[in-house]
């Protein structure tokens, strides 16, 4: 009698053993498949956030830096006027105390822009530039070559190294008897 306790070998013992082990393997490796995809997505997840906090902090480094430009912006008309005045003073001979008051309010107001990054936009005799002047009238010179800021209309300012407002401009164009047009 067979002691059912042995572990004797049936007819099918070896071959069910072999199956068994392939199935074994077979799951080994798709529990390998499985750790390994599991793994690339954690790793491609890590690095997308890690993309993600360094775009952020760019983001907001330079929103940081440029958030005075809506205020900046808006004060450029008072710094106008107080220009226009001055100016005006100046055309009428005036020097009086109210004439240097003004003048101080403004180029107190310019160095307050300048300690925030805000700088104007130097453009009188310099070439025309699209990215900081804007044409607004285009005049015949013949002490400047074309496209020569002739007058500044209105200052143009920046913002660290963004064009807050582009100055308002005259530029020269060539004399008219320097183009002589053929007659037929």
């Amino acid at each position: 009698m067979a002691d059912p306790n042995s572990k004797t070998a049936t007819p099918d013992g070896p071959a069910a053993a072999a199956t068994e082990m392939d199935q074994l393997r077979a799951k080994l490796t798709e529990a390998e498949q499985a750790r390994d995809q599991n793994l690339d997505l954690a790793r491609r997840t890590q690095a997308e956030f890690e993309n993600y906090q360094k775009r952020s902090q760019r983001e907001n480094a330079v929103a940081l830096r440029y958030a005075q430009a809506p205020l900046a912006f808006d004060i450029l008309t008072v710094l106008d006027n107080l220009d226009r005045a001055v100016e005006a003073a100046q055309k009428a001979g005036e020097t009086g105390p109210l004439v240097q008051g003004v003048a101080m309010v403004q180029s107190q107001m310019l160095d307050v822009f300048r300690r925030h990054g805000v700088t104007r936009i130097e453009a009188m005799g310099e070439p025309f530039d699209p990215n900081l002047h804007q044409a607004v009238m285009q005049q015949p010179s013949k002490g400047q070559p074309p496209g020569t800021v002739l007058q500044v209309l209105e200052h143009g300012y920046r913002i660290h190294d963004r064009v807050l407002r582009p100055a308002r401009v005259i530029v020269s164009t060539a004399p008219a008897d320097a183009n002589p047009t053929k007659e037929d």
